[in-house]
């Protein structure tokens, strides 16, 4: 296999894994068995109390308190064995933190591997693929594959871990044309409740590829995947944002839900409503204000996207507007998530149809009069989103997905939000879990009811001692 190694440490490491044809072998992989994992040293152990035990658990979600017992620091495969049997054994359960942007809520005790040293990416430019170890952030995979003219299916914060933003399917800011993230995975090195590290294909282990894509960390803790990258060097996309003290954010939800209707496949948009806080360092043109915007991705001619964004500009004053062609590398502009720690607790409803009153309504409860800061997000969903694919990514019908996050504690954000999603209850069919945050002690809805009695039962065969909790369990 011709690669191209972008890392700057470790050299070499995760070539040709996998390559062997003896099932068994990949299967069964352990310490002594590793094909470039290892690294002659005991893993990094932390506890309560020790230097640099606070620092390690720090994560992009800060509103959780993390106290496990042991903290397992990986900077390789075999620390993650390490760490899985020694949880076995111990009979704790077991988290995942990579860069703690989706914690699914407080952590006592149990044992929490974070994975934030394993940030080795790898290219191969003549397979368009790319294999990125379990810490690895989408900036780190959008800068590799660049100078190639490909991209990766990530989403649109470019600090978010690649791994569990896959697992969890992965709607990406070129959804619509490409479709789920977890759709163009090739195969993951796992290591399950056993403690063995598996070399997991479609071919090899059809269950066990099924219910990894799509099910989180439910199922053991990925070292590494292999995943397509797309021939994607530019794009047409940007914002276009308004003032939702001048123009109704009803109007604008109603337009842009008329307007999706006439978009091709290749077309992915977004809708947000932000409220502003009128704080110093906000900046001047955003400072107190309402913000409604549409977000736009198009890998189709600039001509093109100016055509199908015309409607859009009709809707009324424009207050900012960053709609242009742009390099790939550049697209982490559109959405301009912020970058910084913060609280925040969010949760999702995947919609057979969006009810633009029902939906309106919600922005009323979200908007600024809220007792909290709510941030609302509308995907448009269909186009390749829709096609069947070898995982448990469910819900595939939905044509509309609503995001809602607070800027508080759980309690505070749900009184919120609960009500706000009560309202587009008909309308909904399943929630999305790459938009769960914070919401762990809630897994209805992330599955239909096949999805989910088949992940049982996978979990059950993986994972009978439900090692693997601490995060928005099957079998819960």
């Amino acid at each position: 296999m011709n690669t191209v190694d972008t890392t700057t440490a470790d050299q070499g490491q995760g070539q040709g894994q996998g390559q062997g044809q003896d099932r068994d072998r990949d299967r069964d992989r352990d310490q002594s068995q590793n094909q470039g994992h290892g690294h002659g040293r005991d893993p990094l152990v932390l506890r309560p109390g020790d230097a640099g035990y606070d620092e390690e658990l720090a994560g992009f979600q800060t509103g959780f308190a993390q106290r496990p017992a042991v903290v397992f620091a990986a900077s390789s495969a075999d620390d993650v064995v390490a760490a899985v049997r020694y949880a076995a054994a111990a009979g704790l359960p077991v988290g995942v933190q990579a860069t703690g942007h989706g914690m699914p809520g407080a952590v006592d005790g149990g044992v929490l591997i974070t994975t934030r040293r394993m940030d080795q990416v790898s290219v191969d430019p003549q397979a368009r693929t790319v294999r990125v170890r379990a810490g690895v952030r989408w900036s780190q995979v959008v800068a590799a594959a660049g100078p190639y003219g490909l991209a990766p299916l990530n989403g649109s914060a470019p600090g978010v871990g690649a791994v569990s933003y896959t697992l969890s399917g992965g709607l990406g800011i070129l959804a619509r044309e490409f479709g789920y993230a977890a759709d163009h995975v090739r195969s993951l090195d796992v290591v399950t409740a056993d403690g063995r590290l598996r070399h997991v294909t479609r071919e090899s282990d059809p269950g066990l590829y099924w219910a990894l894509l799509g099910a989180g960390h439910n199922f053991g803790v990925v070292t590494e995947l292999e995943i397509d990258l797309v021939p994607v060097a530019r794009l047409y996309g940007g914002s276009l944002a308004f003032d939702g003290g001048e123009v109704g954010p009803g109007a604008v939800l109603r337009a842009y839900e008329r307007w999706t209707r006439t978009v091709p496949d290749g077309l992915t948009s977004s809708f947000a409503a932000v409220p502003y806080p009128d704080v110093p360092g906000m900046p001047p043109h955003l400072r107190g204000r309402y913000v409604i915007s549409v977000r736009v991705a198009y890998t189709g001619t600039a001509a093109e996207g100016e055509r199908l964004v015309a409607p859009l500009r009709e809707i009324g004053p424009v207050l900012t507007d960053s709609l242009r062609e742009m390099p790939y590398a550049e697209s982490h502009t559109i959405h301009s998530d912020p970058d910084f720690p913060h609280t925040y607790y969010g949760d999702s409803a995947v919609l057979r149809g969006l009810d633009v009153a029902a939906a309106t309504e919600l922005l009323a409860r979200t908007g600024p009069a809220a007792p909290a800061m709510c941030v609302v997000q509308i995907n448009h969903l269909g186009g390749a989103l829709t096609r069947e694919a070898p995982n448990s990514v469910p819900h595939r019908e939905g044509r509309f997905l609503v995001r809602l996050l607070a800027m508080a504690e759980r309690g505070a954000a749900r009184a919120v939000l609960d009500p706000a999603f009560e309202g587009l209850a008909p309308w909904t069919i399943g929630r999305a879990l790459t938009f769960a945050f914070g919401a762990g002690d809630r897994t209805e809805g992330l599955y239909d009811t096949g999805t989910r009695k088949r992940l049982a039962g996978l979990k059950s065969e993986y994972d009978p001692a439900n090692l693997f909790r601490r995060n928005y369990n099957v079998t819960g």
